[in-house]
């Protein structure tokens, strides 16, 4: 009985722990009380070291005999103290539980762990309710609710709320590491570290999930599990109130909030806001790739990441949707899909207030507005704001192109751009817009697409400042601020701004066509060129203009049509600052100042600025008119004078003059009208200074000083200086008479002849002489 009151003395030393039973206190009371004996007047639990200082400075003034332990040389006042403390050399362990059979070396550390079993907290926290089995737990809730960190480290001051911890810490500047394992030799700081440790190579997994079953090696882990099945998230961020599972979690996303990053890599100084991300990033610095997946061979710096390369051999997907039903690999990318149905975007740019389903997009897009490119080319030192364009560009230089098409043995550069690619032969379109029900075979499709519903335009240009739908669109138009034109054509040295148009013009070269109309068979160099080709056939007209409400076939065109109404022309000459409404305009104009005449005929040497009026001009030699009027079957050259002619049919004149009302089939007809009212006369003749308001009457007045009458009757070999006078004389051969009078029928060769003979039927006298006011018809 005398050895248990030992145990039951040595309890009360530990004062956070419970009051010793009546009979003990009895039995007590009959000796000296000494300090530890004092629990209900101790709000703080004192160590055991700081318990033997007190009783050796009590020893000191009493002068009563220590018992030594011969093992460590610690001294007891007592002897039955002794005994407990031989227990930790000798791993005597006497109290045993009868419930689950582990035993104990001290009896209260039995009843401590006895609670475990009954679930009995007698130890609450009067702030917050919280219940704890031993009062010591109590004890170090208590600071997180006071603030209160009584333990410091002398070496660099960061202070603890536990001793335990101090110790842990300690143990960082000293590099010590007391705790090996006897299966591998790894060290650790703590027991427990070791304890965890060897259930890896035991695996051992004590700790068991009762809704599930899925077993865990710690307790901690066991418990953050169940929060899955609870919902529950105990952890929440007082700025953005947003909840996390973990207190790790809340400790790291703070960080975000106040900026920390306490991680530095020693290497080159670069901080992270978790040791994770840090112990990843000396694995680039030492090249180490520890993990191998055992059926490729391919190594990684992480073990989550072979882990998710091992799926992509096995083809598992453990994660599926329970909304639409697709499964994915990694539980992350889950997270993100169901994003997709809520709707939800937690990223948020604090610039524009753009947000983000997922991070790293939102890190891509703020480099959008700081101009950072942190991602080099070793090779070329192009920058790149992405990884994964890096990743591409090296391609550029390796040749390699490891994922290939099954079907057509086309290889790519990246794994998405095969997968893009496959679905030009599945025919597959998953991205389907909700406003038009259109679908897309890639989601940056979808993306850019709805952007024509929304009118958005996010990506800024930051010298003009014109907004663009894409990011592609806006890297381009820089171009026409910079001059850079990056794409050189191997066969003639032009260089272009894009790709794409470098793609196009190679096939200049091939002749290559590769895009046919299954209708009338035409081939075509783009796709584009093909998808408005077929519109001539469907008769489809999908881009409506939201001011007069006018349909096109092309995008392009609508944007060139709304011009007419904003008066906008963005597009200016360097040389003599005209401005044009469209880039092929101004690529046109430059020629003048160049003279450079790209397009020749093959027939008659003839040089051209534009292809398309090259194309014109080859019908001439051809006599191909294409373009044929509905009504009365006349053909035409040119679109653009069909599209005139029509409105001879339906009298349309959408071309209003601001000024008087007037109105034009043309919109030539009105800028010629406005001259004018303006009195403007921008077309001058370089040899006698005459000025003229239409370049056309120019060219025929620059012919009078040249000679050149370049329309030649093919009847009569009689020479023009215009083509209108060259069909005013066909006529004579032909006897057509296209210009009738509506009032009596007759005919006439000239439409100048027809409003002469019309004054005839309104009686109209309008030249007059000044001296008897005769009037003339």
């Amino acid at each position: 009985m005398s050895f248990f009151n030992a145990d039951e003395d040595y309890q009360s030393s530990h004062l956070d722990q419970e009051e010793p039973e009546p009979w003990q206190m009895k039995e007590e009371q009959q000796k000296t009380e000494h300090p530890w004996t004092k629990e209900e007047t101790m709000e703080l639990p004192i160590s055991e070291q700081e318990e033997q200082l007190v009783l050796t400075q009590e020893t000191e003034d009493t002068g009563e005999e220590l018992f030594p332990c011969l093992t460590c040389g610690e001294k007891f006042l007592k002897k039955e103290h002794l005994m407990i403390h031989k227990r930790t050399h000798t791993g005597q362990k006497i109290y045993e539980c009868l419930s689950c059979e582990k035993s104990f070396s001290n009896k209260c550390n039995l009843k401590n762990h006895m609670r475990t079993h009954t679930g009995e907290k007698p130890f609450c926290c009067t702030i917050c309710g919280k219940s704890f089995t031993v009062k010591s737990s109590m004890t170090e809730h208590m600071r997180i609710h006071t603030g209160e960190k009584p333990f410091e480290c002398l070496s660099c001051g960061k202070r603890f709320t536990k001793k335990s911890n101090l110790h842990i810490h300690i143990r960082t500047h000293k590099g010590e590491k007391p705790f090996s394992c006897t299966i591998c030799g790894k060290s650790f700081t703590l027991k427990s570290s070791l304890t965890t440790h060897i259930r890896i190579h035991t695996g051992e997994k004590p700790f068991t999930c009762l809704s599930c079953g899925k077993g865990f090696t710690l307790k901690h882990a066991l418990k953050k599990h169940i929060r899955i099945h609870t919902g529950e998230k105990p952890f929440y961020c007082i700025i953005c109130n947003k909840n996390f599972i973990e207190k790790r979690s809340l400790a790291s996303h703070m960080r975000l909030h106040t900026g920390e990053k306490p991680f530095e890599c020693m290497s080159c100084g670069k901080s992270f806001i978790q040791k994770s991300y840090l112990d990843r990033h000396t694995q680039l610095h030492k090249g180490e790739k520890p993990f191998l997946c055992t059926i490729c061979g391919k190594r990684f710096t992480v073990k989550n990441s072979v882990t998710e390369h091992i799926k992509t051999h096995t083809g598992e997907k453990p994660f599926k949707c329970l909304s639409c039903g697709k499964s994915f690999t990694q539980k992350y990318h889950l997270y993100i899909h169901i994003r997709t149905h809520t709707g939800e975007k937690p990223f948020s740019c604090t610039i524009c207030g753009k947000s983000f389903v997922v991070k790293s997009r939102l890190t891509r897009h703020i480099r959008t507005h700081t101009s950072e490119k942190p991602f080099s080319c070793t090779i070329c030192h192009n920058n790149f704001t992405g990884k994964g364009s890096l990743i591409s560009h090296m391609a550029i230089h390796t040749g390699k192109k490891p994922f290939e098409c099954l079907s057509c043995g086309k290889s790519f550069t990246r794994k998405y751009r095969l997968d893009t690619h496959i679905r030009i032969h599945s025919g597959e379109k998953p991205f389907f817009c909700t406003i038009c029900s259109k679908n897309f075979t890639e989601r940056s499709s979808l993306t850019f697409h709805m952007r024509i519903h929304s009118g958005e335009k996010p990506f800024s240009c930051t010298t003009c400042h014109k907004t663009f739908t894409g990011k592609s669109h806006l890297t381009s138009h820089m171009r026409i601020h910079t001059g850079d034109k990056p794409f050189s054509c191997t066969i003639c040295n032009k260089n272009f701004t894009e790709k794409g148009t470098l793609t196009s013009h190679m096939r200049i070269h091939t002749g290559e066509k590769p895009f046919s109309c299954n209708i009338c068979n035409k081939n075509f160099t783009v796709k584009s060129s093909l998808t408005k080709h077929i519109r001539i056939h469907t008769g489809q007209k999908i881009y409506e203009c939201l001011s007069c409400g006018k349909m096109f076939t092309k995008k392009s065109n609508l944007d060139r049509h709304i011009r007419i109404h904003t008066g906008e022309k963005p597009f200016s000459c360097t040389i003599c600052n005209k401005n044009l409404t469209e880039k092929s305009h101004l690529t046109s104009h430059m020629r003048i100042h160049t003279g450079e005449n790209l397009f020749v005929c093959l027939s008659c040497g003839k040089s051209f600025t534009k292809e398309s009026n090259l194309d014109r001009h080859i019908r001439i030699h051809t006599g191909e008119k294409p373009f044929s009027c509905s009504i009365c079957n006349k053909t035409f050259t040119e679109r653009n004078n069909l599209t005139t002619h029509m409105r001879i049919h339906t009298g349309e004149r959408p071309f209003e003059c601001s000024s008087c009302g007037k109105s034009f089939t043309q919109k030539s007809d009105l800028d010629r009208h406005i001259r004018i009212h303006t009195g403007e006369k921008p077309f001058s003749c370089t040899i006698c200074n005459n000025n003229f308001t239409v370049k056309s009457s120019l060219t025929k007045h620059i012919r009078t000083h040249t000679g050149e009458k370049p329309f030649e009757c093919l009847s009569c070999g009689k020479r023009f200086t215009c083509k209108s006078d060259l069909n005013n004389h066909i006529r004579n051969h032909t006897g057509e008479k296209p210009f009738s009078c509506t009032i009596c029928g007759k005919t006439f060769t000239l439409k100048s002849i027809l409003t002469t003979h019309m004054r005839i039927h309104k009686g109209e006298k309008l030249f007059s002489r000044m001296i008897c006011d005769k009037g003339f018809k």
